[in-house]
């Protein structure tokens, strides 16, 4: 198939690459730049990535909606994105080129399978001419590879039909790309033997085409260097690679551990949340209960209840089924219990684009309800956080005796990074016993530190009591029409949850403690918005960045680090939500940078808001 090159490759070091993987949804570039993250992993680089999955179910193969794409950043320093545009592009088919290649930069590496480039493909993709023939791809470095055939050649003599053989051609792209930038295969045949082990022909052609893809970067002549990114120093401890659904399942199973009590989860699947059920599903043996309800309003009750009856009530959904599940969660505020909603946000309204990245419920947690309902809201910034961040929605859940709302988004959820695994030792003690005492019970009787009702389970001797919706007069829990006490009610609603901002960490600022310019965030904006200030700082711009993990209430310096900063810049991917709270609560006048495209923000799109701004300011000074 190939032959030995007459001259070795020059080596090359570079401090980071970024890779993206596209392809047809068939085409398996999820698994393609999975292997590739769990290699870089293993070698020792900090990542970060980004999939891209199609929004469609059963786009016809070839089209352009039907595009499933991979980012993958690995560098030798810390890393907080996977990058602004990649250094490589992978393209399995024209769709995957045209959807693709404007985010290459000139002079990028473009690698496409030549034989995907059939008329019929090209109409599909709406090419009226073959680029690969044109010349509009001139400004790249064009490796034009015949992938399908040469895949096809390596898996001779195996009793599989062309088509089963062609679903292999992921394995050849993904071997080109370790030989290019020096990558051990044996961590992703381990895999293949384990995940194909009982169907062998099917484990032998992913080898095959894995070993074949690698021989033919090593002995074709197309490329003239090979790359390698050094293992980046990170602090001492056993880390893995971790999604942030994985991190918040992981998260919340620990969580039950820590307060020694079990969890139940009821959930409606929904991308792109269902995947914290499937792993949920998975701890039996932790006393961790899953429940598959029937719609997303069974789901959050059978939490409510499960909460009633002494367990850790767990739910999740996205901003669709969020909505429906607003009246329970009401019901949860009035009889305030401990539980815990994950919205897992993507882009909006209505179904919106599924599969696509946003930031736009923030106002549906914080006031989705009607009446008066206040609850606390958290956010985690990265993948690796979202274990954390689900520990302490717990920890306040069950302090407060109230529910709380965890929110992640879709670039976090699908996301990966490498996480340092925490000792145990290290995790915090968040148990809390219920009320067991008779003499003197009364349901909505208050601690007086947090404010929180005396949580007694059901069966327990002597503390009969009733909940439900209806208003609760002050310490006996009984029904009450009263007016004083129904505004006295919302009156301790709001003052239990706006006394947990002295019990959070504070707000803390990355950067100059005053200076031009405060970059405020929240949730998976973090990665580029930390980018964008060490890179500003390197210029010498007197720029800081501080981001929310407590959004409800916010930390009790809040007010006194935002008036530190001549000027605010609050970047969202929504429409500005975060901006309102802010300029309501505080009367402080910060400037929103809005972009709802489905995408994660770019490190440049900031810096050039804040060039922007500080530029201002500077011309203010001297005028």
């Amino acid at each position: 198939m190939t032959t030995t090159r007459e001259t070795e490759p020059e080596t090359q070091e570079l401090e980071r690459v970024t890779i993206r993987f596209a392809g047809d949804s068939g085409d398996g570039m999820q698994l393609t730049g999975t292997q590739f993250t769990r290699t870089a992993a293993v070698y020792g680089n900090d990542i970060s990535t980004l999939p891209d999955y199609p929004a469609e179910i059963r786009a016809p193969a070839g089209s352009l909606p039907g595009v499933s794409g991979f980012q993958i950043s690995f560098s030798s320093n810390e890393i907080h994105t996977p990058g602004d545009e990649p250094d490589v592009l992978v393209a399995m088919n024209p769709a995957a080129l045209k959807t693709n290649v404007m985010d290459l930069p000139a002079g990028g590496a473009l690698i496409v399978n030549s034989d995907a480039f059939t008329a019929s493909n090209l109409s599909k993709a709406g090419y009226a001419a073959n680029p690969l023939q044109d010349g509009s791809l001139k400004q790249y470095a064009l490796f034009e590879i015949p992938i399908s055939t040469l895949n096809e050649r390596s898996l001779d003599g195996l009793d599989m039909t062309s088509k089963q053989k062609d679903l292999t051609k992921n394995f050849f792209a993904l071997g080109i790309m370790f030989w290019l930038y020096g990558r051990e295969m044996d961590a992703t045949i381990r895999w293949i033997n384990e995940k194909f082990g009982k169907r062998p022909v099917v484990a032998e052609a992913n080898t095959r085409a894995l070993k074949a893809g690698y021989a033919f970067g090593e002995t074709t002549e197309i490329f003239h260097t090979h790359y390698r990114v050094a293992p980046a120093k990170l602090a001492p401890g056993t880390y893995r690679n971790i999604t942030g659904n994985e991190a918040t399942s992981l998260g919340m199973l620990a969580a039950s551990k820590l307060a020694k009590r079990p969890l139940f989860y009821g959930s409606y699947p929904i991308t792109p949340a269902s995947d914290i059920l499937h792993q949920l599903s998975g701890y039996k043996n932790f006393g961790v209960k899953t429940f598959q309800a029937e719609d997303e309003i069974a789901a959050i009750g059978a939490a409510i209840g499960a909460a009633y009856g002494g367990a850790m009530g767990l739910t999740a959904s996205s901003g669709p089924g969020i909505a429906l599940k607003s009246e329970a969660l009401g019901l949860a505020v009035m009889v305030e219990l401990p539980l815990v909603v994950i919205d897992v946000q993507r882009a909006g309204p209505s179904t919106g684009m599924p599969t696509k990245n946003e930031q736009s419920d923030l106002l549906q947690v914080m006031f989705g309800r009607n009446g008066d309902s206040p609850l606390p809201v958290i956010a985690p910034a990265t993948p690796g956080e979202c274990f954390d961040l689900a520990i302490e929605a717990w920890r306040i859940a069950l302090k407060y005796v109230t529910p709380v709302v965890y929110m992640s988004d879709a670039f976090l959820a699908t996301g990966a990074e490498p996480w340092l695994i925490p000792s145990l030792e290290d995790l915090p003690d968040i148990s809390v016993q219920n009320w067991t005492e008779r003499e003197g019970f009364h349901p909505y009787e208050r601690d007086p530190r947090t404010l929180a009702r005396k949580w007694a389970v059901p069966g327990t001797p002597g503390l009969e009591h009733r909940i439900g919706g209806l208003e609760k007069a002050d310490v006996t829990g009984n029904v009450s029409y009263d007016p004083d006490n129904h505004h006295r009610m919302q009156l301790l609603r709001q003052a239990k949850v706006a006394r947990i901002a002295d019990d959070v960490a504070p707000l803390d600022v990355f950067g100059p403690d005053r200076g031009d310019l405060l970059i405020l965030g929240w949730g998976s904006t973090y990665g580029a918005i930390r980018s964008a200030v060490e890179r500003l700082h390197v210029d010498g711009r007197s720029v800081a960045h501080a981001h929310l993990r407590h959004l409800n209430p916010f930390p009790a310096n809040t007010e006194k680090v935002l008036r530190s900063y001549r000027r605010v810049l609050i970047p969202e991917v929504n429409l500005g939500q975060l901006s309102m709270l802010i300029r309501s609560q505080f009367l402080i006048d910060a400037e929103g940078y809005n972009r709802v495209r489905g995408k994660p923000f770019t490190i440049a799109e900031i810096v050039a808001q804040a060039e922007r701004i500080v530029g201002t300011t500077d011309a203010e000074h001297r005028s």
